[in-house]
């Protein structure tokens, strides 16, 4: 499949995946540094940024066959990879299915809720991205206030008055024009439940990142990651909401360049206490 996609840097290639309502440009905050090191590419997932919607349903599963034939297309079967938020969870899918990539970052990965959490979940993403699509107009002013820009990214961000206007204007605009930000969200909150990957399974790297004040993807939901995904590591980020590559950019890049640096299983660990 062919998707909007930046491409910069030399080096080992290593692929970016957006969350619900983002693009490629959602990684701007850690292009650089990346790129210093790799070849990075980031894609628009099917329905965002500039790539078309895909025909018939918009799930999880559709979205991982997807970017599975673009790695085909693109000759770079094995790549390592990183992703945020819906983005995450999409990455840990192709390493459960095995075969498609190698050594995967999972920043704050959604689809772990149980009970209420699914609920809390959607209706605060439901309410918020209504808010970004009826405040359009005044968002070049609202995100260069830092009052207005805090009150606007409350639930997404530990210090949204320290984030730059131009990388969170740039991702509101990518969030109200989105054309499968609706049918997504109400998938990833009551679609197919995500399955997880035998002890063992996971061959390469796999690194679990969370935020300790994340309010979107709750904390408490990383226990239940980890005991899916039992080859993992887990990484906390202190005083961080729900990205990491927003929140805490440096050590966020040191976490990606450190994870795809190193072998699989020679020991080094990122695993920290659960509470």
């Amino acid at each position: 499949m062919n998707m909007n996609h930046l491409r910069s840097g030399t080096g080992k290639p290593l692929l970016l995946i957006h969350g619900l309502g983002g693009s490629a440009r959602s990684w701007s905050t850690i292009w650089k540094p990346l790129a210093a090191r790799h070849d990075v590419i980031a894609v628009d997932l099917p329905g965002f940024g500039a790539t078309p919607p895909l025909r018939g349903e918009t799930s999880i599963r559709s979205l991982c066959d997807a970017v599975t034939s673009f790695i085909d297309t693109q000759g770079l079967r094995d790549v390592d990879a990183v992703g945020s938020s819906m983005g995450a969870r999409l990455v840990l899918e192709l390493a459960r299915r095995g075969g498609v990539l190698g050594s995967v970052v999972s920043l704050d990965p959604g689809g772990f809720w149980r009970g209420w959490e699914r609920h809390a979940f959607f209706s605060s993403i439901w309410l918020s991205i209504r808010a970004v699509r009826m405040l359009q107009p005044l968002m070049p002013t609202i995100t260069c206030n830092k009052i207005a820009r805090t009150m606007l990214l409350a639930q997404f961000s530990r210090r949204p008055w320290a984030l730059d206007p131009d990388v969170v204007l740039d991702e509101m605009r990518s969030y109200a024009h989105s054309r499968s930000f609706d049918e997504l969200l109400h998938r990833l909150a009551y679609g197919e439940e995500q399955k997880g990957a035998p002890r063992g399974s996971i061959d390469a790297s796999l690194v679990i990142g969370w935020g300790r004040q994340d309010k979107v993807c709750f904390p408490r939901q990383a226990k239940r990651a980890l005991s899916m995904f039992p080859d993992a590591q887990m990484h906390w980020f202190e005083r961080c909401g729900h990205f990491p590559h927003w929140d805490a950019p440096r050590e966020t890049t040191q976490l990606i360049l450190d994870t795809f640096s190193r072998r699989a299983g020679d020991g080094t660990k990122h695993e920290q206490p659960l509470a």
